[in-house]
């Protein structure tokens, strides 16, 4: 089983539009509200490829009530901590014109102590028995990244394979905490390390204690970087239009695929092959016009993938190493 960890759900409403018009009145097809956030969005790719998973998050509210509704209609299996603050939601505009999304996120109120606790202690005592465990997604506005490092530190100690995918703080302190793999794109790489060379923020992950990086990074594919030096750059053979807000999930579910078999991709070949799935379903999910959804045919294209080698400078597992 992999367990997939949201701290920050959402109620994601999508919404598509020949063209989105600023400051203009659109009218528009009936809009779709589904279970979302990252770590959804992630197991429902599992979920869909057959691999055994299950989703933990939190859930709250009116706007929880039909977030609970919907996944449970989709059959994911799943695990919700009950929270007294409303469930946030996230809008997503789709424009078939630029094949592009506009995205608002709502911040999210975060949980009690209480309540993060028992998110925290739950998620860590499923995934002790999971093959590998992946937490996604922002924190909500006030919830302390400590928790997520201990989580980390706790997952790490009994063998299982970590991966996040967060953004500034939250992912240093995950890297200083040894974790398996960081996901974050160019951007969020830029903003955390202040770095703007691309082999220069992977290597300062690597050197924070992350054995395996993989950065995003849109239409021009991915970089997956092992801290051993060994690296990979992969990507799709043609550009796929439409939704990108699900490419970033997709891809952390194939990484989590190779993870749960090699928690370290250390076996010959596994780093490519590893890289190859991701850009694959990274493809495919854009092709798609919600979140969490992959097009079967352009997954499948996993040999299409153009891949080239790359390398990074060998990083020593040090301690204190920052």
């Amino acid at each position: 089983m992999i367990l997939t960890v949201t701290p920050n759900p959402a109620l994601d409403l999508t919404w598509h539009v020949d063209a989105l018009h600023p400051g203009s009145t659109h009218r528009v097809p009936t809009g779709v509200g589904r279970a979302g956030g990252k770590g959804l969005n992630v197991a429902r790719v599992l979920h869909a490829a057959g691999v055994d998973t299950l989703a933990l998050t939190t859930c709250g509210g009116a706007t929880g009530e039909e977030f609970r509704s919907e996944l449970e209609t989709s059959g994911v299996p799943h695990r919700l901590v009950p929270v007294a603050a409303d469930t946030r939601r996230s809008v997503a505009v789709v424009a078939a014109d630029r094949g592009e999304a506009t995205v608002l996120n709502e911040f999210g109120v975060a949980p009690s102590v209480h309540e993060a606790t028992l998110l925290w202690d739950t998620a860590v005592a499923i995934g002790r028995t999971a093959r590998a465990v992946a937490i996604c997604g922002s924190l909500p506005s006030g919830m302390s990244g400590d928790a997520l490092v201990g989580a980390v530190q706790a997952l790490d100690h009994s063998g299982v394979p970590v991966l996040v995918d967060t953004s500034g703080p939250a992912m240093l302190a995950a890297a200083e905490a040894r974790v398996t793999a960081l996901k974050p794109n160019h951007e969020e790489l830029r903003a955390a390390t202040g770095l703007d060379d691309l082999r220069a923020g992977v290597r300062a992950l690597h050197e924070r204690g992350a054995t395996l990086v993989l950065a995003s990074l849109g239409e021009d594919g991915l970089l997956l970087a092992h801290r051993n030096g060994e690296a990979v750059r992969a990507r799709f053979p043609e550009v796929v239009h439409g939704n990108a807000t699900g490419a970033g999930d997709a891809t952390v579910a194939a990484i989590l695929v190779s993870l749960a078999e090699d928690p370290c991709l250390a076996e010959p070949g596994a780093l490519e092959a590893t890289a190859r799935r991701a850009a694959a379903w990274g493809a495919a999910a854009v092709a798609m016009p919600l979140a969490g959804e992959l097009d079967a045919a352009l997954a499948a294209r996993t040999a299409d993938v153009i891949i080239t080698p790359d390398t990074l400078d060998p990083t020593p597992r040090t301690e204190g190493a920052a």
